[in-house]
């Protein structure tokens, strides 16, 4: 199954993105589906939801190295079929939502597996493709989420101007939505790439946007959308980190601790990756022995989850603690990360 996967690593191609998709095929489809194809209905619109919040959860707590397979296998094997299916337009919209979101679950998984050019140019296809499935279902949400996906990417790669693009397409996407978890989401990215790109002015005022948006309760049931688990936890991590790009390290410091200590992060990943991250910024504040405690419990955390964030957390703490070789316990936490790198 993994051949069906391609290799695409340009930055350009996630632009591409951003072209208009076929807004019209779902109704051909209800109208040209081959002699022989399976009926679809409400049954299998919910496997796939279940599938992605199963897969989902797995990931989420160990990393996406576990189980891309399984995701890429259903997503070949048993749901492929049914987008060629035979189904109303209103369920084959919902088909294809889900759809979206499984693939961009591929794509996170495959971003988070590790940092090589084929793994990166996977995720950039999938994130591609959710977003041209949630546009053809027509759900700005979702279609928002993938090119955040997108994004993200690019902050990450350090293609600037292509991540203030993205960025800038999710806050439109996402504009007129009633969820504002999910306006936090897409702020908070802009304000994300923009910190990158040296814009203060730009990232502080998203930055504001976002804050303000987290804040509010939801006017609708906003569902079981990827948006919708933006949870403040999860904010104020992205913010810590906005802010500590931008050079405010008490700031960053004082969102970092709201994420573990306050809302709190029921994900061992991601509850690994901030206090990685807080000890990082012990480190820029001068406080030491504040990192190496933080970096201690970041080990107990990170032990056995197959991401590539924090692999390369690991690696970050062990060439920052290089320069304390004479103080024991950077010595023992250096050996520690080394034993759980492999």
């Amino acid at each position: 199954m993994e051949r069906r996967e391609f290799i695409l690593a340009s930055s350009g191609y996630a632009l591409s993105a951003l072209g208009l998709p076929d807004m019209d095929s779902i109704t051909r489809r209800t109208k040209t589906a081959l002699p022989g194809a399976v009926r679809v209905g409400q049954g299998e619109v919910a496997a796939v939801r279940h599938m992605v919040k199963a897969l989902g959860d797995s990931a989420s707590e160990l990393g996406g190295g576990h189980a891309r397979h399984l995701a890429v296998r259903y997503l070949t094997q048993d749901v492929a079929p049914w987008l060629e299916g035979r189904f109303s337009e209103g369920t084959g919209r919902e088909l294809f939502a889900a759809t979206s979101q499984l693939v961009h679950l591929a794509g996170w998984m495959a971003q988070d597996e590790g940092d090589t050019p084929e793994l990166r140019g996977l995720a950039q296809r999938y994130y591609a493709h959710s977003f041209r499935l949630a546009a053809e279902a027509g759900d700005p949400e979702l279609s928002a989420t993938a090119l955040r996906g997108l994004a993200v990417q690019c902050v990450d790669l350090g293609h600037r101007a292509e991540a203030v693009q993205l960025g800038e397409a999710c806050v439109e996407y996402g504009r007129h939505l009633h969820n504002p978890r999910a306006v936090a989401y897409y702020e908070a990215t802009l304000a994300s790439a923009a910190a990158q790109d040296d814009d203060r002015r730009m990232a502080t005022k998203h930055l504001a946007m976002s804050e303000a948006a987290i804040g509010r309760p939801a006017a609708v049931d906003v569902g079981d959308s990827w948006a919708a688990h933006y949870s403040p936890g999860r904010w104020a991590h992205e913010s810590g980190m906005i802010l500590s790009r931008l050079g405010d390290l008490d700031a960053a410091e004082e969102h970092l601790h709201l994420a573990l200590d306050i809302h709190g992060l029921d994900r061992r990943r991601t509850r690994a990756i901030v206090l990685a991250d807080l000890g990082g910024v012990w480190l820029r504040q001068g406080d030491v022995d504040g990192a190496m405690a933080t970096w201690r419990s970041f080990l107990d955390c990170a032990d056995g989850i197959r991401s590539v964030k924090v692999r390369a957390a690991l690696q970050d703490m062990r060439v920052r603690l290089r320069r304390y070789d004479g103080v024991p316990e950077a010595q023992e936490l250096r050996e520690q990360a080394t034993r759980i790198a492999g």
